[in-house]
């Protein structure tokens, strides 16, 4: 079953890197990828975290995609918010994260991605407008304190789909991915484990989580990094 029909069925699917290099193969190269991932250092530090953790790291930005055209452009920046029916941690405020630099959006490994990302979305709801939320995630982890890639637990995101991609894990273990329906039986788990490993939900149909992540080496950084791409209804969208 390919990824779009996993996505139209069952709502969800854990995809290897090889299939996934294989999917994104028409949509452009990943020739600059060293220049891509090198993004996701030197990022701030989540000022939001309710848990009051300093283990994640983050940058965010927005796109917008027209039905009957082919661009997808940057919009400006505004905060990240989430209800708290669907965040019930960090839901309820505007959250102002920095933005994720124009160079890095501009490299040819996002465009594949984002291309690819557009075209499968594009499938399952023909002549939609999207809103494409980017974020870059760094968790770090040091020994007595794992790092928490999705802190408020099992969840929802409130949009219409979500592609988790693997970027980087440097000394970390653990991070398993698990996806559950919405009477909260568990359908499926994966460990991101190598770069390009993706999950990829239709939000509306499933839950998922990841698992916390701990070093390997207690004496060595560690840390896991990501990026997600959201996509809803442009119209659905907060206004900046």
């Amino acid at each position: 079953m390919d990824i779009r029909a996993r996505l139209a069925g069952p709502g969800f699917a854990l995809v290897g890197a090889a299939e996934m290099r294989a999917a994104l193969a028409p949509f452009g190269a990943l020739d600059d990828w060293t220049d891509f991932a090198a993004g996701w250092e030197g990022m701030p530090v989540d000022e939001y975290m309710a848990d009051g953790g300093r283990y994640r790291r983050r940058r965010h930005a927005v796109f917008h995609a027209l039905a009957g055209t082919h661009e997808i452009s940057r919009a400006p920046d505004r905060p990240h918010y989430q209800t708290k029916e669907y965040n019930a941690l960090h839901g309820g405020i505007a959250r102002h994260f920095a933005p994720v630099r124009a160079e890095v959006a501009a490299t040819r490994s996002f465009t594949t991605i984002l291309g690819y990302a557009r075209a499968l979305f594009d499938a399952l709801c023909p002549g939609q407008d999207w809103d494409i939320e980017m974020h870059q995630f760094r968790i770090e982890a040091v020994a007595g304190a794992p790092g928490q890639p999705t802190p408020e637990g099992l969840h929802r995101d409130g949009v219409d789909y979500v592609l988790v991609l693997l970027i980087e894990r440097v000394n970390i273990e653990s991070g398993v991915t698990t996806v559950h329906d919405l009477d909260g039986t568990e359908l499926g788990s994966f460990t991101l484990a190598q770069p390009l490993d993706a999950a990829l939900v239709h939000d509306r149909k499933v839950f998922h989580g990841v698992t916390a992540v701990t070093p390997i080496d207690a004496a060595a950084p560690a840390h896991r990094d990501v990026l997600v791409l959201t996509f809803r209804d442009l119209r659905l969208a907060p206004k900046a």
